[in-house]
């Protein structure tokens, strides 16, 4: 009923950018918290920066000051700008929505499909 698709990921060399983009879809009521989450292998996914609805924000230690996270809500639309990439950002990144839908009176947890940031030195 709900499908979150990011796009955006890729190589790139260090102290470089890129932009994640992720558009929640299908038959939904409202969204809470979106986010943009890592995982590399053999590690857990760990948070890398979340927002809520109402535009409060908040990030992990190691990309405060190079990440910004933001969103659109008319487009139901999350965006990662990654500023000053490091070969340690490097991972797979997931997004993740807090939707209700209109067929229940819940929120639920959804994922991405997850898109691939590979960071060169």
């Amino acid at each position: 009923q709900v499908q979150l698709v990011e796009s955006g990921g890729g190589l790139v060399q260090a102290g470089r950018s890129l932009r994640l983009s992720c558009a929640a879809s299908g038959s939904i009521f409202s969204i809470n918290d979106m986010g943009w989450f890592r995982q590399t292998p053999g590690k857990q996914r760990e948070l890398v920066a979340r927002i809520s609805s109402s535009g409060s924000t908040n990030y992990a230690d190691s990309v405060k000051g190079r990440f910004t996270i933001s969103r659109d809500n008319a487009k139901n639309t999350v965006y990662l700008q990654m500023n000053s990439l490091k070969p340690e950002d490097t991972a797979v990144y997931y997004c993740n929505a807090d939707v209700r839908s209109r067929s229940y009176s819940v929120y639920v947890d959804y994922w991405g499909q997850g898109t691939q940031v590979t960071v060169s030195s």
